[in-house]
């Protein structure tokens, strides 16, 4: 579907190789690439005109995407773990508080969301449409290309949303951020206040063939912010 609506040479190429990438040992070339695709094609049954931009030393979004005359980029990143798995502190938490194991992986996992976005933000900062970035984070355990039973991460959606919130605030260069949470475990809000610049989708743990949370986080500070439309859009895909 996506050879017959992205028709364009750099497309192709680029098609041909997140298609070869799916085959690699690595699981984080083959969860970078799946993500690509998969938000590739839920744009384009969107509605959405899109092409592949062409992999170059210059840094750059990953798609180029239409909407009638507006016109919008998006980068896809995924977060993949190493298979070694590393015990990382949590700022602010006590080691002999009652916190429990499951709530500090939401937080190490809030921690590093948060700084995957200020880096992959870096190599956008020159583009004057609006730019999405979506996160996708395949394990919430960042356990990599470990087998068998994955811990449980229980996570604050909401404190998420907010920490990204505050974050976009200060890169307004971006546009909103797209995050796709597969196997996580949302806790309870314990706050009755919503973000007008949040929206989240959680699914029950049993439809395991889309991501458990989806959230999108708009910029309230963006240079370009998206329009009406391509909320719509956005939202269609969540």
């Amino acid at each position: 579907m996506l050879r017959r609506h992205c028709t364009d040479e750099p497309s192709g190429l680029r098609l041909g190789r997140l298609l070869h990438r799916l085959t690699q040992d690595d699981p984080g070339v083959q969860e970078s690439a799946l993500a690509e695709l998969e938000l590739a094609t839920q744009l384009v049954c969107a509605g959405v005109r899109l092409s592949f931009l062409p992999e170059s030393r210059a840094r750059t979004a990953d798609l180029e995407c239409h909407l009638g005359h507006e016109r919008f980029f998006v980068e896809v990143t995924a977060m993949v773990g190493s298979a070694v798995q590393r015990r990382i502190p949590c700022r602010g938490i006590d080691e002999a508080g009652e916190e429990r194991e499951e709530e500090r992986r939401g937080v190490i996992l809030t921690d590093r969301v948060l700084a995957r976005v200020r880096q992959k933000a870096k190599q956008l900062v020159d583009y004057c449409d609006p730019v999405v970035l979506q996160v996708s984070v395949p394990h919430a355990d960042l356990s990599g290309g470990l087998n068998g039973r994955r811990e449980e991460t229980w996570l604050d959606v909401k404190t998420l949303s907010g920490a990204v919130t505050v974050l976009l605030t200060k890169l307004p260069h971006l546009s909103a951020v797209l995050l796709a949470l597969w196997d996580v475990e949302p806790l309870p809000s314990k706050a009755g206040t919503r973000l007008v610049n949040v929206e989240v989708v959680e699914r029950p743990r049993h439809q395991r063939a889309v991501p458990r949370v989806r959230v999108l986080v708009r910029n309230p500070r963006a240079d370009a912010p998206l329009t009406e439309r391509q909320v719509e859009v956005l939202r269609e895909i969540l």
